[in-house]
């Protein structure tokens, strides 16, 4: 029979909640129900033997009346003393009918039985008329084995009470031994059973946790989708049309930047195109002050056009769906090759490149680490004085390869490295470039890093003066299939 859950979280918390309780419950209804058996039980034992005990005194003190009215009657012989038999003789016959039902229960009714018969004979024999003396004697020989049949029925009697009570802690021992192995057997199953709708509830708020992670990382491109009870879907499904809401104004924000710069670029170039015109002397010479604001807005032209180029990369960058296209390469003669691609800007500021970097093979896309390895060498190149060094080292884990790439630059301030990977981000300290950056870069470096599901961080180290970045890019046996880079 396959189990149907609960399809709500109320409703599985209730029945976890009646699961785990119902054992209790019955170990508690049994503890209870054993309890009051065991009080009733104490409390009927305690009524008969302070019953037993006073008739068996009465007995005795009945019988021992009638024992001295016979011996009167015996040595006067009148009328008075055998009237007082009777009295006694009912009073007794009433106490050992009272007596009879506890004496059944003890198995000695034919004690009671007996009494009864020594005590009527006795009776009938008193009553006789005429009475001998050796009649009377004979009769009154009788009570003695009256008197011991009479003590035999109280330690029968307290035997039988004495059985009853052992009896009773015994069913008390035993109620304590079952309640211990109850509570033995409860508690890990209370425990599993915990874990178990522990578990049940975990998932689905674990994935719902994953899910807020991701779109507060603005990973906008993994569909959101969350099993487990109808409430907790519900929510997931809140989150996937708030990631759907998020990409699409993500996608808004990119399509206004394209635009604007297109629209820029237009008159831009106009601009340019005059400043070239004034300063090829087309519409006339011109005089030297007019010449060096000519050249002035020449130069101006040429920065903005390259931060709109920028604007424009970064915008197609963030709009389409890139494919990743693993495959196993060198990662040293990447390096190399990058580090050729910048040599003249090297050169131009006179900084050294310090390359320590394994020769290993690494599995990952060569362009998206090519991209990576640009943009933080154009940055360090940026950030460092005339005459500084870069350094850039490679090394290898059995589960993933580390990439380094630090400067003898002023570093990061501690205040701007949490957002330094942000889009369009500039932190504050200023450098010697001669082109301002759009602050792009870094927010590239970290969506290739991510779309290889590595990780990028800024080190904290006294080894460089300068900012110090490690990159972690997992590695597996087999190139893997070309698969889709997550796109804010």
């Amino acid at each position: 029979m396959k189990f149907r859950r609960p399809r709500s979280l109320n409703g599985l918390i209730l029945v976890g909640f009646a699961l785990v309780a119902m054992p209790l419950l019955v170990a508690v209804l049994w503890a209870l129900f054993n309890l009051d058996r065991l009080a009733e039980q104490s409390e009927q034992l305690v009524i008969t033997g302070v019953s037993a005990a006073e008739k068996n005194q009465l007995l005795t003190e009945q019988i021992g009346s009638l024992e001295r009215v016979s011996r009167q009657y015996v040595v006067l012989r009148n009328a008075d003393s055998l009237a007082l038999l009777r009295p006694d003789f009912v009073t007794i016959e009433e106490t050992l009918d009272r007596m009879k039902p506890l004496a059944e229960q003890a198995q000695t009714l034919a004690v009671v039985e007996s009494i009864q018969r020594g005590v009527r004979r006795i009776v009938s024999a008193l009553e006789q008329d005429p009475l001998t003396a050796a009649d009377a004697q004979a009769v009154l020989a009788d009570f003695g084995p009256v008197r011991q049949q009479v003590r035999e029925l109280t330690s029968s009697l307290s035997a039988h009470i004495n059985q009853e009570l052992a009896a009773l802690q015994e069913s008390t021992r035993h109620a304590q031994q079952v309640s211990a192995w109850q509570t033995a057997a409860l508690v890990p199953g209370t425990i599993v059973l915990v874990l178990f709708f522990t578990l049940l509830v975990s998932r689905p708020i674990r994935q719902i946790d994953d899910a807020i992670n991701q779109l507060g990382q603005s990973g906008f491109s993994k569909a959101i989708v969350v099993k487990g009870p109808t409430d907790l879907e519900k929510l997931g499904r809140q989150l996937e049309w708030l990631r759907l809401r998020l990409l699409e104004l993500a996608q808004e924000k990119n399509r206004f930047l394209r635009h604007m710069s297109h629209e820029l670029k237009t008159p831009l170039a106009n601009i340019r195109e005059g400043t070239e015109l004034l300063l090829d002397g087309t519409v006339g010479e011109l005089e030297p002050a007019q010449a060096e604001v000519t050249d002035i807005l020449r130069m101006n032209g040429l920065k903005l056009q390259h931060l709109i180029e920028n604007l424009l990369s970064f915008s197609a960058w963030q709009t389409k769906n890139e494919v990743l296209t693993i495959t196993e390469f060198p990662v040293r003669a990447l390096v190399i090759s990058v580090a050729r691609a910048q040599r003249l800007a090297l050169k131009a500021a006179q900084i050294q490149l310090s390359l320590t970097v394994e020769d290993i093979v690494v599995t990952a896309d060569r362009d998206k680490i090519r991209t990576v390895l640009d943009n933080l060498l154009s940055n360090a190149i940026k950030f460092t004085p005339q005459g500084g060094v870069i350094t850039i080292r490679l090394s290898s884990t059995a589960e993933s390869f580390v990439l380094e790439l630090a400067d003898t630059g002023p570093g990061i301030p501690e205040h701007d490295s949490p957002r330094i990977f942000e889009a369009f981000f500039q932190g504050g300290q200023q450098h010697g470039g001669h082109v301002a950056g759009t602050g792009i870069g870094l927010s590239v470096v970290l969506e290739c890093i991510q779309a290889h599901d590595g990780s990028v961080e800024l080190v904290n180290s006294d080894e460089f003066s300068g900012a110090h970045f490690r990159i972690r890019i997992p590695q597996e046996n087999a190139a893997e299939e070309p698969r889709l880079v997550a796109s804010a």
